[in-house]
């Protein structure tokens, strides 16, 4: 065991260097608390081991989030993309989402580069084997060469490094992703301090040379020419493209996996984990859907500087000469060159129903955790757990009061809801269907949703503040002014109608009114009525337009939002014994105590808490029975 020193004294500790840890370092860090992030090796600093992306379906609504709050991750992908997309553009804004391929080494430069560069925070190189713990509460680290660095608070977010073990046909190893070095101690460590532990696995498939495909075979798949960005500061947009590419799996590939699924580590039993659901192996595709005759693969730039191309849809575990079968039997593919092989990882996870909302764990103080070590899968996932609980850290340590976002506050809120209250059984993936106030929480509407509280705790500058302030006033006024104009149904108005294919009016018509209709927007209501006194920016004219057209509907989700917030406010008292309870099902008595809910509507969203337990619970609080019971 190597000689233990003291190394030095912070504020806040961030364990890991992924998409949760730096998020979490810099946020801690923004809140005014002296950080030290350590990682395993300085160059996995925002690595990106599966697909080089950031955003899609809700994931891409959770960047904007986190830049609404003040965090990273959206900066920096708008300055390192390749290729940028809006997805769903022909359906409604609560649906639409913002979806970017990086330039994974560009990425990972920026990244550290803004690390680097922020005064509150230190980067050292370390494997951390311990955590100091002194009567329930966390002290510090120990390192793998006896470095002892202390601190108030420590954020843990090891990613899928805990005993990771890569897997590969017949072929089992301790590694963490892309053949990293592993972290075996800690995960002994969180056991031994009574954690619960569960054992997850996600994969990734090969990567080919781009200069051995042949992309006549396929579809190209090109970038938005309107220029888009996650980061509310954006002004500058990569305009040079790379397109992506589309083909498809054939009925030869379908073949060969069949002939070969005894050598699966999946199907073998090899693999002890649980994989995610909603980003199977292509293995498992083959046999859920045997009745496709296809599957679609995307092939997908990893670089501007590499050859490398990232086979999308086609994670496999298969050993790697079959692998090299299953290549060449997609179109385009026929004498493509695998560089790196599909694997598996296993890894350990923590059990999530063991943290509070803030993400600090029930049992040890000042000790919390974000990332895929809380058993979500996903960049974004990880980043806004990272955010909130480095901003908590952050806060904690300075006395302040800690943020939980709610659900209807942000796809955020819902992320962690999810875990604390419910856990997860697999790799759990934020969906929109996750979210029941889906309308209220869009792409477009991040900021005015979020940026008040990254000021509040200090991740927001005054002059970004500025500029969101004046952007919100110029919303809310644009949006009285259209209430108080009325456009008559003289020849230049019935020539806009009917040119867009609405029916002519037949009377005056508010102009709020006017927006509302199918066929009309904003942009022509506009010009129909008496010009603003200043210029109006898109983002301020798309929100007009957004929040009138859609009023019915974002007033009713609101209302619904307002009963839940009501629920929220009923607090359950920290002394409250559920055993004293008598009426209480088995079920829903185990359950509360196990996650120990903050309110009544997160007891209320606990699995096995029914609405009868929730009316039982409330009676015996608003009787005022807690203070007697605990006072006996």
């Amino acid at each position: 065991m190597a000689t233990q020193y003291e190394a030095g004294n912070y504020d806040v500790i961030v364990v890991g260097s992924g998409h949760a840890g730096v998020e979490a370092a810099y946020a801690a860090a923004k809140t005014g608390a002296k950080t030290l992030m350590l990682t395993i090796n300085l160059e996995l600093i925002a690595f990106m081991p599966c697909n080089p992306s950031v955003g899609g379906p809700a994931k891409g609504i959770v960047v904007r989030e986190i830049d609404a709050l003040g965090g990273l991750m959206g900066r920096v992908i708008d300055k390192t993309y390749i290729q940028m997309r809006m997805l769903n553009t022909a359906k409604g804004p609560a649906v639409r989402a913002l979806r970017a391929q990086a330039d994974k080494q560009l990425y990972q430069r920026e990244m550290k580069r803004l690390l680097e560069e922020e005064e509150n925070l230190q980067i050292r190189q370390a494997m951390v084997e311990e955590l100091i713990i002194e009567d329930g509460v966390v002290k510090g680290v120990l390192t793998q060469v006896g470095a002892i660095y202390r601190a108030e608070a420590v954020v843990l977010t090891t990613g899928t490094f805990l005993r990771g073990e890569i897997i590969i046909g017949d072929l089992k190893y301790s590694s963490g992703p892309n053949n990293q070095q592993p972290s075996i101690r800690l995960a002994d460590n969180l056991k031994e301090l009574g954690f619960d532990l569960v054992r997850f696995k996600t994969g990734t498939p090969p990567r080919v040379n781009s200069r051995t495909i042949d992309y006549s075979k396929t579809e190209i798949q090109p970038g938005d020419d309107e220029p888009r960005a996650f980061s509310f500061e954006t002004t500058e947009h990569i305009t040079d493209q790379l397109p992506c590419w589309l083909t498809y799996t054939s009925e030869e590939t379908h073949d060969i996996i069949n002939a070969n699924l005894h050598l699966s580590p999946m199907f073998s039993g090899m693999i002890k984990g649980t994989g995610p659901r909603y980003c199977p192996s292509i293995e498992d595709k083959i046999t859920r859907f045997a009745d496709k005759p296809r599957h679609q693969i995307f092939l997908e730039p990893e670089g501007r500087d590499t050859q490398e191309v990232y086979v999308q849809g086609f994670s496999t575990s298969l050993p790697e000469h079959v692998q090299r079968k299953m290549v060449a039997s997609i179109p385009g593919l026929e004498n493509a060159e695998i560089m790196r092989a599909g694997y598996a990882i296993e890894y350990d996870a923590i059990v999530p129903t063991q943290l509070w909302p803030t993400l600090e764990t029930k049992a040890i103080s000042g000790l919390y955790t974000a990332g895929q070590l809380n058993g979500t899968s996903g960049y974004e996932e990880a980043a806004g757990q990272g955010l909130m609980a480095g901003m908590n850290a952050g806060l904690k340590v300075q006395g302040k009061e800690e943020v939980i976002l709610s659900r209807s506050d942000a796809y955020i809120g819902v992320l962690i809801d999810d875990l604390v209250t419910k856990g997860t059984n697999e790799p759990y993936r934020l969906l929109t269907s996750r979210a029941e106030y889906r309308l209220l929480l869009r792409h477009d509407n991040a900021d005015l949703r979020l940026t008040d509280v990254g000021y509040k705790v200090g991740l927001i500058s005054d002059e970004r503040y500025a500029k969101f302030t004046k952007k919100r006033a110029q919303i809310e006024s644009e949006i009285e002014r259209l209430r108080s104009i009325i456009v008559k149904p003289n020849e230049t108005t019935q020539e806009v109608v009917r040119s867009v294919g609405g029916a002519e009016l037949k009377d005056g018509i508010r102009a709020s009114d006017f927006v509302k209709r199918t066929e009309m927007t904003y942009d022509l209501v506009a010009s129909l009525i008496e010009p603003t006194a200043e210029a109006l920016n898109e983002d301020v004219r798309e929100q007009v337009e957004i929040q009138l057209k859609y009023e019915g509907y974002i007033q009713k989700a609101l209302q619904q939002a307002d009963r839940l917030k009501k629920m929220e406010d009923k607090k359950i008292p920290d002394n409250i014994d559920y055993d004293a309870i008598g009426s209480l099902a088995t079920e829903a008595l185990q359950k509360l105590k196990q996650v120990r809910p903050l309110t009544i509507a997160q007891a209320s969203r606990i699995a096995g808490v029914n609405p009868a337990d929730i009316s039982i619970l409330l009676v015996y609080i608003e009787q005022g029975k807690i203070a007697r019971v605990s006072g006996e």
